[in-house]
């Protein structure tokens, strides 16, 4: 069952992106799966054609968590010259559990923030590459 949207108050992205809802209606899932977006929202309806995350959510895994972990297994390599054993039951599985779980947040956050703020793809008007020539300073 669909519900009318019209009088649906603005949400706040990193409300309903965190929790994994819609953001038009902030009751429906946005996923269909660990990461895979749903076509829909099985509330509203809204389609959710429109979300291109991208490589956005892996892009700020590798710069906040990914850090720490290899800070962390240089720090156990430097101070105990640890064989490999030590960094498979250390490393690995704080790598992980730093990686993997900020994902699903991460994406639901940015497809949210792309509703809220209609961000789309940039498009250049027939003519703009020219009138931009023409009024750099020579």
């Amino acid at each position: 069952m669909t519900r009318p949207a019209d009088h649906l108050p603005p949400l706040p992205p990193l409300r309903t992106g965190l929790k994994g809802r819609c953001p038009r209606c902030g009751e429906g899932h946005l996923f269909d799966g660990f990461l895979k977006l749903a076509p829909e929202c099985e509330v509203c309806g809204l389609d959710y054609s429109f979300a291109d995350p991208a490589d956005g959510p892996a892009f700020f895994v590798i710069c906040f968590a990914c850090v720490p972990s290899v800070v962390l297994a240089l720090w156990i390599e430097v101070a105990f010259q640890a064989p490999y054993w030590v960094h498979l039951v250390t490393t690995l599985p704080f790598l992980l559990l730093t990686c993997i779980p900020p994902l699903r947040p991460l994406k639901g956050w940015l497809v949210a923030s792309q509703y809220v703020y209609k961000a789309e793809e940039g498009r250049l008007e027939e003519g703009d590459i020219e009138r931009r020539a023409a009024s750099r300073p020579a």
